[in-house]
């Protein structure tokens, strides 16, 4: 992973540290299957706008297209509702805390299923100390939470699983040359194609009352911000680092506290300070590259 790469996971990471606030405030007003075909139809339409103006075409071909029913399947309609649905129910920090797992099931499901990302002492030591960095960062009162309404925890942890195998899965439109822009675009094209009329039947949203204007505002953000740019960024790392992108969620709960200091005033406490330092320590294990230039001074 160049500096460059680890420069686009921290830009991801911002983008979706505010997911988790966005899915907060929306939850409150509109049900799970609505938001995610929201969330989806919009950035869907984003991207076929920016293609358009770029004059880049869609891909044809069923065989692809089959596999971009796939990605869909694993990187937005499974986790986008199976978090959706959680967040209605258990905190966003504790969400958060869940979603970090994302890079365990990874390394395991990537040493499964590829011949180059293999599991490393390095690789598994820096995950889990990104993972103890987290979890020290977001406190005690969350993880005290973490033995109540195991179901939506559960679906998390599901959700995470769901976003490793994507991951994994993923790396054949490199392999196949689709530009990350179309890869996005045809994830959501196909996301929306199967959440719309799940929303529509399930949920029937033209019968609840018109939401706020606040959540209105969290779903456009959400679809814009957090995911139909924060995508086109994802699969650029992915088309350079394979299924290392998903390293990004041990950053977005550092974005997250970051985001609430410099914009909503909030207090940085030591164990943020902490937390951050043991994440560091973590990336740094991964990257390997302090570690081997260590070994080499004392050799």
């Amino acid at each position: 992973m160049t500096a460059r790469v680890w420069l686009l996971l921290m830009a991801l990471s911002i983008l979706w540290g505010g997911s988790f606030f966005f899915i907060g405030v929306a939850v409150q007003a509109l049900p799970p299957f609505t938001i995610v075909a929201a969330r989806v139809g919009l950035a869907m339409l984003v991207l076929l706008v920016v293609l358009r103006a770029m004059r880049i075409e869609l891909p044809r071909g069923g065989a692809l297209w089959l596999a971009f029913i796939g990605l869909g399947l694993l990187n937005n309609v499974i986790p986008f509702t199976l978090f959706v649905w959680a967040q209605a129910q258990i905190p966003s920090g504790l969400a958060s805390i869940l979603n970090a797992t994302t890079p365990i099931s990874t390394v395991l499901v990537a040493h499964a299923f590829t011949t180059d990302e293999k599991l490393t002492p390095n690789r598994m030591l820096g995950v889990l100390l990104g993972f103890a960095g987290v979890a020290v960062m977001l406190g005690p009162d969350l993880l005290a939470g973490l033995g109540d309404n195991l179901l939506a925890q559960g679906a998390c942890l599901l959700a995470t699983l769901s976003y490793a195998c994507a991951g994994v899965y993923g790396r054949r439109f490199r392999q196949l040359g689709i530009a990350p822009m179309v890869t996005a675009a045809g994830q959501f094209i196909v996301s929306t194609a199967l959440m719309l009329p799940l929303a529509l039947l399930v949920e029937q949203p033209w019968r609840l009352p018109f939401p706020g204007w606040p959540a209105v505002a969290a779903v456009v953000g959400l679809a814009v911000v957090s995911t139909a740019l924060a995508y086109v960024i994802y699969f650029r790392i992915m088309s350079a680092a394979g299924s290392n992108v998903n390293l990004v969620t041990l950053l977005v709960p550092v974005s997250a506290i970051l985001l609430g200091v410099l914009v909503l005033g909030e207090t940085l406490l030591p164990r943020h300070l902490a937390g951050f330092g043991v994440i560091a320590l973590g990336l740094a294990a991964i990257d390997g590259r302090l570690l081997a230039r260590l070994r080499q001074k004392q050799a």
